[in-house]
């Protein structure tokens, strides 16, 4: 295969193929972050619901038992967090990191245990989200750009992926236009005038966590329900860090926080589609190093706008009530 061999299209359809993993969980710490709470736990949160998912979903056959089992697993964790963070005013990057590292082990030998396949879960076949095949794909399909635009960048694509879209638009009415957005965006910039004016800070800041818990729930379940078919030890690949710099770089605001995951996709998708390609002047580029892409890139991104990027201000700071 050849650089000509490449085809814009395809890096297209994978990009919003690929986007969803990190826009649910981007959204997620999204809403635990602007509370006051770090959630550097979404990398663990994603791999045990995918492992939860993927184990439910091939025991019952039905694949929304399974993302249904994963949210429970997350939100779980994520009150969990909450309990160290919140109630214990513990050390947030310790809290999470120890989920990361407890889900990374912990995932993989309850899967060697139940089901004796080197720490994976066996094809999900029939229990998989399917895509979806939008009504008059068929008679557009043959319709240059229009038909391709349809019926493979629009549509064909699962539910899941169509929630993930769909999900930044309401993210952004709720944190910046309801009452609940108003709350939240107070505990994390200044939660003790937010206890003054009749705020509960620590049930805003539980809230927050519930909902980040069920948003990257679905991360887990795409990972496995709808992109593999299986569970696989560390799938994630480190999806929860690059949804964190997603938010770094949209400055902890919706839309922009969405701009970043796609920016990601889109280079998950090239470093799929040069992969064995013989690129004009350096040639074939060997696969350890096309898989560096999306790294670099977010080394780049942190680098270049970590001191531009102006973070809620209590983020991180255990809120102890004045007496």
């Amino acid at each position: 295969m050849t650089f000509a061999d490449l085809h814009l299209d395809s890096v297209l359809v994978s990009t919003v193929r690929n986007a969803p993993v990190l826009i649910f969980a981007a959204m997620a710490g999204l809403f635990a972050e602007r509370s006051g709470v770090i959630d550097i736990g979404l990398e663990g949160k994603i791999l045990a619901s995918a492992f939860v998912s993927a184990a439910v979903a091939f025991a019952t056959q039905n694949p929304w038992y399974g993302v249904a089992a994963g949210m429970a697993i997350s939100v779980a964790l994520a009150m969990l967090q909450g309990y160290v963070a919140i109630s214990q005013k513990g050390n947030q990057l310790v809290g999470g990191i120890a989920i990361n590292i407890a889900m990374s082990g912990l995932t993989f030998v309850v899967a060697q245990f139940f089901f004796q396949q080197g720490g994976r879960t066996p094809d999900l076949g029939q229990a998989r989200l399917f895509d979806v095949v939008l009504p008059g794909s068929a008679a557009v399909d043959n319709i240059p750009f229009l038909g391709w635009l349809y019926a493979h960048l629009i549509g064909g694509h699962s539910v899941l992926v169509y929630l993930a879209f769909g999900l930044v638009p309401v993210v952004h009415w709720v944190i910046y236009h309801s009452r609940f957005g108003l709350r939240l965006r107070a505990c994390g910039e200044n939660p003790h005038a937010a206890d003054a004016a009749g705020v509960n800070v620590e049930r805003q800041r539980y809230l927050a966590m519930l909902v980040a818990g069920v948003l990257c729930s679905f991360s887990g379940a795409y990972l496995a329900i709808v992109q593999s078919g299986f569970f696989l030890r560390d799938m994630s690949a480190g999806a929860g860090y690059l949804a964190l710099t997603a938010m770094v770089f949209g400055n902890w605001r919706p839309v922009y926080t969405f701009l970043g995951c796609l920016m990601f996709g889109f280079f998950g998708a090239v470093q799929i589609q040069i992969e064995g390609v013989d690129l004009p002047v350096v040639g074939r580029i060997p696969g350890s190093l096309i898989q560096m892409v999306p790294y670099v890139v977010t080394v780049i991104v942190l680098a270049g706008l970590m001191a531009k990027s102006v973070a809620p201000k209590a983020l991180g700071t255990p809120f102890v009530k004045s007496r």
